[in-house]
């Protein structure tokens, strides 16, 4: 599997860029223009920075306005691309992109174009370059990969070929299995890019929203199913255009682009068998049964604070650990873990970030191979010494700085809590809330690092995105998506934010890092469960009266309902499908707090439309505990 990447793809100069496709994992790079001509190093200098670097130059892009010119421009194109072609000799590039035109003053016809094609192929084979012509989806006259393809039919001439784009087929919704009827060796480049699926001008739209593929909505693997089909066995390339990525670090990117070619042929190696592209051997997607458990690292102060937040939910304390100083804390299904041991990965965590959830765990079938799809995959194995009586339990590095454990139903792993735990006795604890699984976790990142995320859970496990939202804080906008599971054992969001004087903003500033921000629990009757907290002394987050009355002039729920949701503190939504209901506590530290749900029939969202009602109550909380008001 050869993989290569763009250079426009990512930011910094083109060393930096170099350096960091070099870093990733790539074979590969597509040298764009504009990169070469802001750097200050001659073509053969580039060329060898390219070789030191490991990497080959697999295309060198790209060569505009060139076929159906009148004259005298149809010379000036000829004279141009003999310039190209010596400039790509010093540089070592022998491949090069010839996009359709878009000129206003270009002339139509096929046969026009495959005459100007076939000529420059007699010019680009003395210099020994071969040429790729690619259908721009906003192409004047060419916009069609069938239209190119017969254009390069017609020219007839073996230093010319097609250059296969995925956006440009999908955005404009052209079938691409019409490229099965291409020979696989007249296709000299695939360039792959996924989007969002956006109703807008096509260029604008692919010089600005292009991503990764698996990070958008356009169908790349049944594009590359095609194209594989043909027997192409080339270079696999990334061209990608987006204003958040030319920002971002160079080396994230770059690792998220070569992890999504590794996603993306994985998943076609699976459904378009006999493929001659050699694709890495890995385990298939990872079904996840559950969230295991979730580990808090703190200090002993803040853990007693934290356990005295889990007394009034209902946890009680079941375990401590055979040799380091971890509680185990349980209720229903559902596992905490408090780190307080002052050695080792939690309390490295803790000294950088404060309390925070510093390891989750995943019940998995196979943990050992969960782990060799991951690393595969470019993610990191985590292991640190095993003390006395401690499992040795298969992990990663996840993002963020956090850690993912998994657990399957081995003969070891399956008892993980007694191997490891000493039961402790009950004496003194409140009473169970009803709550019994983690409904959703949810993490929190800067809005630039959101796709990172969600090809890292897309590409190992077997989960898939709902649409993004917006969700409403006071202080600015907070984007959220979803990574689930079909029976809904696994719900992770992913929240977004912009700025930091969001709640989301604010939680990554002070706490130096992304992260769980919080965690929602499951009960089968939220008003039962509201009785057991009053009882421990829980105190909920206090909503607005104001929403309440919204809410029965929005649903027109009866009265005595929405008396038990107001007393209760309760939030509320219901879509086609069934019934929502959330409970809060107060935020904790610098803004993290658990949620209390409950799903009446076949509700699939996470209440979106309370967030905003949310957000105010929880920052209202912040300002009393510290800045008055105004």
């Amino acid at each position: 599997m050869k993989t290569a990447i763009a250079t426009v793809s990512i930011a910094g100069d083109l060393a930096e860029k170099l350096s960091a496709i070099a870093a990733a994992g790539f074979d590969g790079v597509e040298i764009f223009e504009n990169d070469f001509l802001a750097f200050d190093r001659s073509p053969k200098d580039v060329g060898q920075m390219v070789r030191d670097h490991g990497l080959e130059i697999s295309l060198f892009q790209p060569f505009r306005d060139f076929e159906g010119m009148p004259e005298p421009q149809r010379s000036r194109t000829f004279a141009r691309a003999e310039r190209k072609f010596d400039l790509m000799q010093e540089m070592g590039a022998d491949l090069v992109l010839i996009c359709s035109n878009v000129s206003p003053i270009a002339l139509g016809g096929i046969d026009r174009a495959a005459n100007d094609l076939a000529e420059l192929g007699d010019l680009a084979a003395r210099s020994g370059i071969r040429i790729g012509y690619e259908a721009l989806a906003w192409g004047r006259f060419v916009n069609d990969h069938r239209d190119a393809w017969e254009i390069v039919r017609r020219a007839d001439h073996p230093n010319v070929g097609l250059i296969l784009d995925s956006f440009h087929t999908l955005s404009r919704k052209i079938d691409p299995d019409s490229i099965r009827a291409i020979p696989g060796d007249k296709i000299f480049f695939v360039q792959l890019a996924d989007a969002p699926n956006f109703n807008m001008d096509l260029l604008y739209w692919s010089r600005h929203f292009r991503n990764m593929p698996g990070e958008g909505d356009l169908d790349v693997t049944g594009f590359m199913r095609a194209v594989a089909a043909t027997g192409y066995d080339g270079v696999l390339s990334l061209e990608i255009f987006n204003d958040q990525f030319r920002g971002g670090s160079p080396k994230s990117i770059a690792v998220d682009g070569y992890r999504s070619l590794l996603y993306l042929m994985d998943q076609v190696r699976r459904t378009e068998p006999g493929i001659r592209i050699p694709v890495p051997e890995m385990p298939d997607r990872v079904p996840v049964a559950g969230i295991e458990f979730v580990e808090f690292a703190a200090d002993r102060k803040e853990a007693n604070d934290l356990s005295a937040m889990l007394t009034t939910l209902g946890f009680h304390k079941a375990g401590k650990h055979v040799s380091k100083e971890v509680e185990l804390w349980r209720q229903g299904g559902i596992n905490i873990v408090i780190n307080t041991d002052p050695r080792g990965f939690a309390h490295a965590s803790y000294i950088s970030h404060g309390t925070n959830v510093c390891d989750i765990g995943l019940k998995v079938a196979d943990a050992s191979a969960t782990v060799a799809r991951a690393e595969t995959l470019g993610a990191k194995t985590f292991e640190q010494p095993v003390g006395p009586g401690e499992l040795k339990i298969p992990a990663i590095r996840a993002l963020g700085g956090s850690v993912i454990h998994f657990v399957d139903d081995s003969k070891d792993l399956s008892r993980v809590w007694e191997i490891e735990f000493e039961p402790v006795g009950q004496g003194g604890a409140t009473g169970d809330a009803g709550l019994i699984r983690i409904d959703h976790l949810a993490e929190t990142m800067n809005y630039d690092e959101m796709l990172t995320w969600l090809l890292f859970y897309r590409s190992i496990f077997d989960t898939e995105k709902t649409a993004m939202v917006d969700v409403i804080d006071p202080a600015g906008l907070v984007r959220s998506q979803a990574i689930e599971n079909d029976d809904g054992s696994l719900r992770i969001t992913l929240n977004g934010a912009e700025n930091r004087r969001t709640l989301a903003g604010h939680f990554i500033s002070e706490g130096f890092g992304s992260g769980v921000q919080h965690i929602a629990f499951e009960t089968a009757d939220i008003f039962k469960t509201v009785k057991a907290l009053q009882a421990n002394g829980f105190m909920p987050l206090v909503i607005s009266p104001n929403y309440y009355d919204d809410l029965d002039a929005r649903f027109g729920l009866e009265e005595d309902f929405l008396n038990d949701l107001k007393n209760s503190g309760i939030l509320y939504d219901r879509d086609e499908n069934g019934e929502y209901f959330q409970l809060y506590s107060p935020t904790y530290g610098e803004g993290f707090f658990f949620e209390i749900v409950e799903r009446r029939g076949g509700y699939k969202g996470y209440g979106a439309a309370n967030a905003q009602f949310r957000i105010a109550a929880q920052k209202r909380h912040f300002r009393a505990k510290g800045m008055p008001a105004r």
